[in-house]
């Protein structure tokens, strides 16, 4: 029979971090199951403000990355705070932070006096830069991490300047990134005993996504060349314009090609040297999105979503975010599910899109409103543990 408490039923994240990256990584283990206490300042996390609010304390962002989690209130400021943070720290599986390190060490999180406190601690922490390089202390946020990466360039290669994604990739990715990690440290603790010290620093982290397609010549030494993968660069690799619409088409390898030229009668380009291999129409792949681009507005949306289904290429209309929550799709697998803040306002959650068949995640759980930031404790948490 399934589990139904998720994959990572009983294992305890005290959580201290902030804003988006932190909170994304514990939202992420929360989705699977784990216990997550999240702990807020007096004045509750920045993110409470921000967004949409139809109640107070609870802005849209907040609810969006903090669901599934319980909520305590401690001062670490002050001596009783952190006294019992550190009770909590003694009976937690994996502590997580965002904070730069030397904040953590004023308020008696760092990772020493918690693994001292707790040997057996999964120790994570974000962090703007690595620790043992010249911009260990630097602030980071999102932004300069995109500026930083390289990414805030590449967005703007076929822009008047550099752009940044509009979303918070880095946090998001270094979120993802920890989650993982910790995953990893909590299968070695489950091998040796021993709980060890994660640190995920977004620069490096950012860094390695973005080349991952990007290297070009640089992924070899001597280089051979600039960084670059035409195909993701080209000016033309974008939504293109129907006749009455957009749409989002991806003729990408041989038979793609083959199939599309003969059905818009241009299969002789497939005897054209530029464009008879993969490595070929790479090299000369801005000018195949151009003729993409100037025969879609000969046609409806509609009638190139026939074609291409019936040709077997991937082709789909350009959404709004306010069209995909009409997604018939998601309403089939019920992606959107409603949960409850503690004044009675109804919230839309996402269901974790991982799929376990011995241990599905939990269904999301109701929101701790800003009440909870008072009244919810760490009694339950401060009980002795049963093995």
């Amino acid at each position: 029979m399934p589990d139904p408490a998720g994959p990572l039923a009983g294992v305890r994240v005290l959580d201290f971090s902030t804003t988006f990256s932190g909170p994304y990584a514990t939202h992420l283990l929360a989705e699977l199951g784990a216990d997550v206490l999240k702990v807020e300042a007096p004045h509750g996390d920045v993110t409470r403000a921000l967004g949409t609010a139809t109640a107070p304390g609870i802005g849209s962002v907040y609810a969006g990355a903090n669901r599934n989690k319980a909520s305590v209130v401690l001062d670490l400021k002050d001596p009783a705070g952190r006294e019992t943070a550190h009770a909590l720290v003694a009976r937690a599986d994996c502590l997580v932070h965002n904070m730069r390190p030397a904040a953590a060490a004023r308020l008696r999180i760092d990772a020493a006096t918690a693994t001292e406190i707790n040997p057996r601690l999964v120790y994570a922490s974000i962090t703007g830069y690595g620790s043992d390089g010249p911009y260990a202390d630097r602030p980071a946020y999102d932004d300069v991490i995109q500026a930083m990466s390289g990414l805030a360039w590449l967005q703007g290669l076929n822009e008047p300047e550099p752009g940044y994604v509009a979303t918070p990739i880095a946090d998001k990715v270094a979120g993802l990134m920890l989650s993982h990690a910790v995953l990893a440290a909590l299968y070695w603790r489950a091998q040796s005993g021993r709980g060890q010290c994660i640190e995920v620093p977004m620069y490096e982290t950012m860094v390695g996504f973005t080349l991952l397609e990007q290297w070009g010549g640089r992924a070899v030494t001597p280089p051979a060349g600039p960084t670059g993968y035409a195909r993701l660069r080209s000016a033309h690799r974008r939504p293109y314009r129907t006749a009455d619409g957009m749409i989002s088409v991806v003729v990408y390898h041989d038979g793609h090609w083959s199939r599309f030229l003969a059905a818009v009668g241009r299969a002789e380009l497939l005897s054209d040297p530029r464009y008879r291999t993969a490595e070929a129409r790479n090299h000369h792949i801005g000018d195949l999105y151009e003729m993409l681009a100037g025969l879609l507005p000969q046609r409806t949306t509609e009638d190139w979503l026939e074609l291409f289904a019936g040709i077997d290429v991937p082709a789909v209309p350009v959404k709004s975010l306010d069209e995909v929550f009409d997604d018939r799709h998601l309403a089939e697998v019920g992606f959107f599910q409603e949960v409850r803040g503690e004044s009675g306002t109804r919230y839309l959650a996402a269901r974790p899109a991982v799929r376990f068949s011995g241990s599905p995640a939990p269904d999301p759980r109701d929101l701790p409103g800003p009440s909870a930031l008072g009244a919810a404790t760490a009694a339950r948490w401060l009980e002795p543990r049963t093995p």
